[in-house]
């Protein structure tokens, strides 16, 4: 009885084994690649949002005040920029909230100075629906890229003259920034700490400057890139700055503000 035979393979040049093993190469790493990008777009987000949250909560507990996203401070009581996100009327007029005038020297319930990449405070921007932590410094390890919002050190801290100036990523690891791009002159920014709360309100914006435009985290904020934007004189400012455009590191977007008054706990 005769036996069958297997087909013998049909032998490769070694042009065609050496295209081979490449698209076989290109693939895996196109795999790998996309891999990274769900990780770096999707995970670092899920986890460093959900850790942020979890801060906010923890900060609100041990304050023992805690308040829903994006609710604004209750009236009444007393009233009283760019290294990169990456590496971000006059004080005195009546407040936007309700209270009373706000004069510097009733600006007396202050935080004390917190620890390094220790989170001691919380920001929240309603149009945005956003609230996150704030961290002393702009270690990316250690603050950014947990979703939290870093405080430029020697910049003022809230409630004090001069500029409390921060930092956000604006993709990636929790992303806070994102949209600040779509503030407007007249929203408000709160920021509690354990002793106050402050808002303060939308003044200006600069669309686009250089990452080492540091004028505008300077006390009184003004870019040094483009000098018609900033201030002139001394005050009480807020200062948020990321990158731009998103997914890119190549300019800085800036927001500022001007603390409206200030709500003792």
């Amino acid at each position: 009885m005769a036996h069958g035979h297997r087909p013998a393979r049909p032998v490769r040049s070694p042009g065609v084994r050496l295209l081979w093993t490449g698209a076989e190469a290109a693939v895996t790493l196109g795999l790998v690649l996309l891999l990274l990008v769900v990780h770096q777009l999707w995970w670092t987000n899920r986890e460093a949002k959900a850790g942020a949250e979890r801060q906010v909560r923890s900060l609100e507990r041990e304050w023992g005040q805690p308040q829903k996203q994006g609710q604004e401070p209750s009236s009444g009581g007393e009233s009283t920029p760019a290294g990169g996100a990456d590496d971000d009327p006059a004080v005195g007029g009546t407040g936007s909230t309700g209270g009373t005038r706000a004069e510097p020297q009733s600006r007396t319930a202050v935080a004390p100075r917190p620890n390094w990449d220790q989170a001691y405070a919380i920001l929240s921007i309603p149009r945005l629906g956003l609230r996150a932590p704030v961290a002393q410094g702009v270690s990316k390890p250690n603050v950014l890229n947990h979703g939290y919002v870093g405080h430029y050190p020697g910049t003022a801290q809230p409630g004090r003259a001069g500029n409390f100036a921060l930092a956000g990523h604006r993709n990636t690891h929790g992303e806070p920034f994102r949209y600040i791009n779509r503030l407007r002159r007249g929203d408000t920014l709160t920021v509690e700490t354990k002793s106050a709360t402050y808002t303060y309100v939308v003044d200006r914006t600069l669309g686009q400057t250089a990452p080492s435009d540091g004028g505008v985290i300077d006390p009184v904020p003004r870019s040094r890139v483009v000098p018609s934007a900033g201030y002139r004189e001394p005050g009480y400012y807020i200062t948020l700055t990321t990158c731009t455009p998103e997914y890119t590191s190549k300019y800085r977007l800036v927001v500022w503000g001007k603390l409206s008054s200030m709500r003792p706990r």
